[in-house]
């Protein structure tokens, strides 16, 4: 199975603008620039939507895992704190804190705390944050 998604960006850093694209749509040329991901600009950028990725996937895995131990959830909400921080001179995603909150009748807090551990470092975008980057990159004319 493989997914994909898409950046196109014009200009320079802090003047220039971008548009991101997903494979489902969900995100058509949506806009994003410097002032949105480093200031307190309008717009999406790539480290909201991997906190959005993290507590999405996060909370599908504990949901899952709690069905298969016997205690389906009412209930599941996870907000992804992502803290982004300058680190020897380049911008580095130095944290990202989960902030989750479940209604699962009938489970016990230390049942249902070893199953969000679990989740949390193995979910697939916990993993994928460790993941090797390859690069093919190409120079039009």
């Amino acid at each position: 199975m493989q997914r994909h998604a898409s950046a196109v960006w014009q200009g320079t850093l802090k003047e220039g603008k971008g548009t991101l694209s997903t494979q489902s749509g969900v995100f058509n040329e949506t806009p994003y620039n410097f002032s949105g991901r480093f200031e307190t600009g309008a717009g999406t950028n790539p480290e909201e939507l991997i906190a959005a990725a993290n507590a999405g996937c996060f909370t599908m895995s504990v949901g899952a895992k709690l069905s298969a131990a016997g205690f389906p959830p009412e209930k599941l909400s996870t907000r992804a704190n992502l803290t982004l921080e300058q680190v020897s001179g380049n911008w580095t995603i130095t944290t990202i804190h989960l902030d989750f909150t479940g209604k699962v009748p009938g489970v016990e807090r230390a049942k249902f705390e070893e199953l969000a551990n679990d989740a949390k470092a193995n979910c697939i975008i916990s993993r994928a944050l460790t993941a090797k980057i390859t690069l093919d990159a190409k120079l039009e004319a």
